[in-house]
C-alpha cells in the first residue's frame, strides 16, 4: 500500500549549451525536497502535451513550477507582446493542458510563481505583462538580494485557503517576477498582495485544492512556507489521484 502520494512537478526546458549540446530539461533541486520532506513522492514530468491525460491517471496532485520565460499573452487576450516576454511555447503548451486536465478531474494543484500565472489563466483570468508598466512605485519583484532572502511582505486576504493554511495575516516572501495577475478569473479568488498592491496569489474555492503562490516557497524563507507544502501534499493524500478514473 502507497503512503506518498505521487506528485508531478513539471520541468523547464532549455536549449542547448550549458549542460548539454542538446536540448535539455532542469529544475532547481529544492522543489522536490520540500515535497519529499513534506511526505510526497515527487515525480518530473517531460513535455509532452499529448500525454498530459496520461500523466494524470498517474498523479495524484500537480506542481507548476516557475522559470524565466512568460506565458504568452495571446493565450489571455493580452494584446501585443511586451518586449520584456520570453516565450517557452513547448512548455507553456503541456503546462496549460496538465493544468486544465487536473482542475477537470479535481486534482489537487499548487501553482509556484509563473506557475502561479499560468494557474490564473487557467482559471480564465489574465496578467500584466510587466509590472514597472503598469503599477506606480511598485516594489523591486526581481529583487536584488538573494533568492534565499525575503524581497518583501504579503498581506493576506481572511477566509481564503492561504489565510487557512498559513494562520497568519502576513508573510515574508522572495520575489521574482516581472509580471503579475491582473485578474484571477471567474470564481477565483485574490489571496495575497504585496504593499505596492501587486498580486501573490490566487486560489479557486470551486476546486479541492487549486492554490497558487508568486513567490517561491520551496527556499523557505518564511516559517509558514513549508506549512504550504504540507497542506498540498495532504489535500494529495485524500484526492485518491487520477488512476483509474
Amino acid at each position: 500500500m502507497r503512503t506518498r502520494p505521487v506528485i508531478g512537478v513539471t520541468l523547464d526546458a532549455e536549449e542547448p549549451g550549458g549542460y548539454s549540446k542538446l536540448p535539455w530539461y532542469a529544475l532547481r533541486k529544492n522543489y522536490f525536497s520540500a515535497l519529499a520532506e513534506a511526505g510526497a513522492l515527487p515525480i518530473a514530468l517531460p513535455h509532452h502535451p499529448e500525454l498530459a491525460e496520461t500523466y494524470l491517471d498517474a498523479i495524484d496532485g500537480l506542481l507548476i513550477t516557475g522559470g524565466a520565460f512568460d506565458v504568452d499573452p495571446s493565450l489571455y487576450g493580452g494584446g501585443p507582446t511586451h518586449p520584456t516576454v520570453t516565450l517557452k511555447s513547448g512548455r507553456t503548451d503541456f503546462e496549460l493542458a496538465a493544468t486544465r486536465g487536473a482542475l477537470a478531474r479535481d486534482l489537487p494543484v499548487l501553482g509556484i510563481c509563473g506557475g502561479q500565472q499560468l494557474l490564473a489563466v487557467a482559471f480564465g483570468g489574465t496578467l500584466i505583462q510587466h509590472i514597472p508598466d503598469s503599477v506606480p512605485a511598485a516594489l523591486e519583484h526581481e529583487q536584488p538580494n538573494p533568492r534565499d532572502e525575503p524581497g518583501h511582505e504579503i498581506a493576506i486576504a481572511e477566509n481564503t485557503l492561504l489565510a487557512r493554511i498559513t494562520g497568519r495575516a502576513r508573510m515574508a516572501v522572495n520575489s521574482a517576477h516581472h509580471q503579475a495577475v491582473a485578474s484571477a478569473g471567474p470564481g477565483a479568488v485574490i489571496n495575497a498582495r504585496a504593499p505596492d498592491g501587486v498580486v501573490e496569489g490566487v486560489e479557486h474555492p470551486g476546486h479541492r485544492f487549486a492554490l497558487g503562490v508568486q513567490w517561491h516557497p520551496e527556499y523557505a524563507v518564511d516559517p509558514a512556507d513549508p506549512l504550504i507544502f504540507r497542506a498540498f501534499v495532504e489535500a494529495c493524500r485524500g484526492a485518491g489521484g487520477g488512476r483509474g478514473r
